[in-house]
């Protein structure tokens, strides 16, 4: 088990790096829907609408907070970080299906690769998992 003292490995801080980059990414596309909300000309649908912004919302600070605990070396944010990484790849599928492949392949790499990040072994041992 490593102390508090030791440096954050490379591939942990790349994945905190990575995961609070998503995070103020869906946060940009939060206030972008919170604006739309508030400006539309209808309001047939404000529940489902409110709910994606919510939505978006909660998954901003679910991210941030997540990068957080990581950065902390709290072993317990690993498994939802990667449950939150591999959602992107059935996004980035039908994202591919739509014909929108050139934001879709990142997405799918990107959680690919964040999964990567917090499995490898230097980000296990800081992690205290070996």
């Amino acid at each position: 088990m490593t102390t508090d003292a030791d440096p954050i490995p490379v591939t942990l801080r790349w994945a905190v790096r990575l995961l609070r980059a998503e995070a103020l990414a869906v946060g940009l596309i939060a206030v972008w829907l919170i604006w739309a909300d508030l400006t539309a000309e209808t309001t047939v649908g404000l529940t489902s609408a409110l709910l994606v912004t919510g939505f978006a919302v909660a998954g901003a600070v679910a991210l941030w907070a997540l990068g957080a605990a990581l950065n902390r070396r709290r072993a317990g944010a690993r498994a939802p970080s990667i449950v939150l990484q591999l959602m992107l790849l059935p996004i980035g599928w039908y994202m591919i299906q739509g014909g929108l492949g050139w934001l879709g392949v990142p997405l799918m790499a990107l959680g690919v690769g964040v999964s990567a990040l917090l499995v490898a072994p230097a980000s296990n041992r800081a992690l205290g998992f070996s």
